[in-house]
């Protein structure tokens, strides 16, 4: 596995249809699990600085729990007011049920 592969925790760690907050390296993480798929995205709101992974995890999208904007888990996006700032994006994976993060 490459050197920019960052074992972060179990996937069993994740509860379904949800979001957990992790630090890597000093950065914070949400990760989210969707039908068995694994999602990153930073885990503070470009507009608020609230933990994303305190907010409501729905139909691919998280809401910020401090002004309830939602951002695309896969893609990033911002998609509601008063979110303008898209949030970073990273490549998961999973290997002998635990999950890698990739920074680049």
């Amino acid at each position: 596995m490459s050197e920019n592969w960052i074992n972060t925790i179990s996937i069993n760690d994740i509860p379904e249809d949800d979001v957990i907050g992790i630090t890597v390296n000093g950065h914070q993480i949400a990760l989210y699990k969707v039908e068995d798929e694994i999602f990153a995205t930073d885990n503070i709101c470009t507009h608020g600085h609230a933990l994303l992974s305190d907010g409501f995890l729905e139909d691919g999208e998280i809401e910020c729990p401090l002004h309830q904007g939602r951002f695309c888990i896969k893609s990033g996006k911002a998609m509601s007011e008063p979110l303008t700032e898209d949030i970073k994006t990273y490549v998961t994976r999973t290997e002998n049920g635990q999950v890698f993060l990739r920074f680049s």
